[in-house]
């Protein structure tokens, strides 16, 4: 997952594509990654700042839910657990044991409304992009969007793999 040599080709264009068009609508790709920089000095996770917002020289961060630490917890062991491995549609609903599906299911309950927005300080620079927790989520399906996991979990490296990347 934040192994971007590991990844197929199919995965690592989707990354290019959107790393690269989220780059160009915040003024760039030094912009983008010195907010990822400065999320990644956030502890434990940016994704429990108080606030709900981050900001970097040039960008910020915003979502419309704080999340607690139990729920965080959840996530994290599932990202850990899935961090170095290549399978790009892994399905998180996917355990079973029981008490931990159930967990996994009111965390999915729980941050599935969440949507980050990113925007510029400066407007001229760029209209900014938004993205969710979850990419899909059905009855028996839930998915993390890659995006997220690359903004919250991945290193820079890996975005800059990402925009680097060509066929």
């Amino acid at each position: 997952m934040c192994n971007f040599n590991k990844q197929d080709d199919d995965t690592k264009m989707m990354f290019h594509l959107f790393m690269k068009k989220a780059s160009e609508s915040v003024g760039g790709a030094n912009f983008l990654l010195g907010l990822q920089e400065k999320m990644k000095e956030s502890r434990p996770n940016p994704f429990l700042a108080k606030g709900c917002k981050i900001n970097s020289e040039k960008l910020t961060i915003e979502w419309n839910k704080s999340l607690f630490k139990d729920k965080y917890d959840v996530l994290e062991a599932i990202i850990l657990e899935h961090k170095s491995k290549e399978e790009p549609d892994f399905n998180i609903l996917n355990n079973d044991n029981a008490k931990k599906r159930k967990k996994i299911l009111n965390m999915v309950k729980t941050l599935a409304p969440i949507e980050f927005l990113v925007t510029t300080n400066d407007k001229e620079d760029g209209a900014g992009f938004n993205f969710k927790v979850f990419e899909k989520i059905e009855d028996d399906y839930a998915k993390l969007n890659p995006i997220f996991v690359a903004m919250f979990f991945c290193s820079t490296e890996f975005t800059k793999k990402a925009l680097k990347y060509s066929l």
